[in-house]
């Protein structure tokens, strides 16, 4: 029997998403990158600034001192211009960089985005080499990319597990960021899959429950 994926759209109808089998990632991953394809340049671009309109409405953010931002593919929310408002408001940032040595990702600090960042292995901008490596328990805010996610904290990445491992040793908040085509009603996890403290759509900032927590 077919299975709906009740997509999470705040005030707005919410279109479904069928997929054969509850635990198929492989066609969860293809239905929702079908989703997204379908979105206009100017309906992501409006949808990312919303996105970040309302990250900045949040006391979380306002007071993070350090942040781990992501660099944003064309399908993921666009959070890059937050990154050098945080600088200039004092605060710590660091993007994901991979490792090769250890075929991971670490988190290294940028301090000046024109000069720190470099285009990385998969094509992704990330932080030059001579950026210090952040230890993950010194930051206090994440924020986290995927293909889909569910109001549990769930995520469903990019088949790689590379953020599960980078966020294996963080224990602050780690907030999903998502277009509303990505929140599912059920995300098919495993054992060493991470969990979110709070998703963050276009339309709405949800605390999963037993997560919430106060930045001191």
């Amino acid at each position: 029997m077919p299975r709906s994926w009740r997509l999470f759209c705040g005030a707005q109808n919410s279109p479904v998403i069928m997929t054969p089998r509850s635990n198929d990632k492989a066609e969860l991953r293809g239905q929702i990158r079908a989703a997204l394809k379908a979105m206009s340049s100017a309906g992501r671009s409006a949808a990312s600034t919303q996105v970040r309109d309302r990250l900045q409405q949040q006391e979380v953010w306002r007071k993070a001192g350090s942040i781990l931002f992501y660099a944003p593919l064309a399908e993921e929310p666009d959070v890059w211009p937050l990154l050098a408002g945080a600088l200039a408001a004092g605060k710590a940032a660091a993007l994901p960089r991979f490792a090769g040595e250890h075929q991971k990702y670490v988190a290294c600090r940028i301090n000046d985005v024109a000069r720190d960042i470099c285009e990385g292995r998969f094509g992704i901008r990330e932080p030059r080499a001579d950026c210090a490596e952040i230890p993950l328990n010194q930051l206090d805010f994440v924020l986290v990319p995927g293909v889909a996610f569910d109001l549990d904290g769930h995520r469903l990445g990019r088949g790689k597990g590379h953020y599960d491992r980078l966020l294996a040793s963080f224990e602050g908040l780690a907030c999903g960021v998502a277009f509303d085509q990505q929140v599912v009603g059920h995300v098919p996890v495993e054992p060493h899959d991470a969990q979110l403290s709070c998703i963050l759509t276009p339309t709405r900032w949800h605390w999963v429950a037993g997560q919430r927590a106060v930045l001191k």
